[in-house]
């Protein structure tokens, strides 16, 4: 049986959590099983740690896995960040995150439709940058240093996945960059995906400045369909291009490697309003359609593909509907209340 491995994770992430698998089990009925297991707060307070062994031992054993957003930047020093653990443990090197413009919930004067792909794996980010040791250093009181990891092969492969995504596409890829400034390691990383993009005859490849691609999310989204870029970059941007649409709690996000899978909402823990019953589960509602998506096209299973286009259909029809919005977005539902609105438009 095919088996999805559950985390629900710290703050909103049990409730979030919950709340999508009400949707997936009413999507796919009997045909998955999920299996739970707790990280972060939950599991440093049983077994102490945020991420015990058990759990990196079943995540290659699983089809699948569900990550509920954590609250790493309160855990004791020394205690992994379940995310970053895993995209760089696992080699999940595309974070996959479409943002598509919602009637009446925009700010866009012009329609969105696309998807950025982030490299998920190097970049700025210290938490990943080096094989042992911090990434980031002081070597006296009033200077602080982070080191930019850009590889060619971690380029090649995210370079890859992107336009295989185009190709599926429009056909229209877009490399976001600095490499007027940063002209080594943005330098290295244009010459990969100029090199992988150059494999596809139908992928039409441009490249535009970090600063630039900024502006034109805001004033011609339509200029885009799907953007790769590096870690950092892609990260702002893709927070950028969702609150753009509509709000970060809408927009799904799966973080992929060759023969791992991991569904993650792209906003954070919430611990503000944890265990209130207000949460948004649309995030990670839609990142679970796009792990069925994903399985699917890894396992040949078209029933997966149905369930993943019948959960965006019914989260699409819940939010043209202003009753039927949470209350983040201006509607009247909590969390349990809009999971049974979804589930009902299935």
């Amino acid at each position: 049986m095919t088996r999805i491995l559950v985390l629900p994770g710290d703050g909103i992430g049990p409730e979030i959590t919950a709340a999508t698998l009400a949707v997936l089990r009413a999507a796919v009925g009997d045909s998955i099983a999920f299996v739970q297991q707790d990280i972060g707060e939950a599991s440093l307070a049983a077994s102490g740690s945020t991420l015990p062994q058990a759990v990196l031992d079943a995540i290659p054993a699983a089809d699948g896995v569900i990550l509920g957003p954590v609250s790493h930047y309160t855990y004791p020093a020394g205690q992994p960040n379940p995310s970053a653990a895993l995209r760089t443990g696992f080699q999940l090197y595309a974070n996959i995150r479409p943002c598509r413009s919602r009637e009446g919930l925009s700010i866009l004067r012009k329609p969105m439709d696309l998807v950025i792909v982030r490299e998920n794996t190097e970049g700025f980010y210290s938490d990943r940058s080096m094989y042992a040791g911090p990434g980031e250093f002081m070597p006296d009181p009033d200077s602080a240093f982070s080191i930019r990891k850009i590889t060619a092969a971690a380029s090649r492969r995210v370079a890859r996945a992107a336009c295989e995504l185009a190709a599926s596409r429009s056909g229209r890829l877009t490399a976001v960059h600095k490499a007027n400034v940063l002209k080594l390691t943005d330098g290295l990383f244009l010459r990969e995906v100029r090199a992988v993009a150059a494999d596809f005859p139908t992928v039409t490849l441009d490249e535009v400045i970090v600063d630039a691609a900024a502006a034109l999310l805001v004033r011609d989204p339509a200029r885009f369909d799907v953007i790769v870029t590096t870690n950092m970059f892609g990260d702002i941007l893709s927070d950028e291009a969702s609150e753009l649409s509509g709000s970060l709690g809408l927009g799904g996000a799966i973080n992929a490697g060759d023969d791992i899978c991991v569904a993650q909402a792209q906003h954070g823990s919430a611990p503000d309003i944890a265990g209130q019953g207000v949460a948004n589960p649309t995030s990670l509602i839609l990142s679970a359609a796009m792990l069925l998506d994903w399985m699917s096209r890894r396992s040949g299973d078209a029933a997966l593909a149905d369930a993943a286009r019948r959960i965006e259909g019914a989260i699409d029809r819940v939010l043209d509907d202003p009753a039927t919005r949470t209350r983040d977005v201006g509607g009247p539902l909590g969390t349990e209340a809009f999971a049974a609105a979804v589930i009902g438009a299935l």
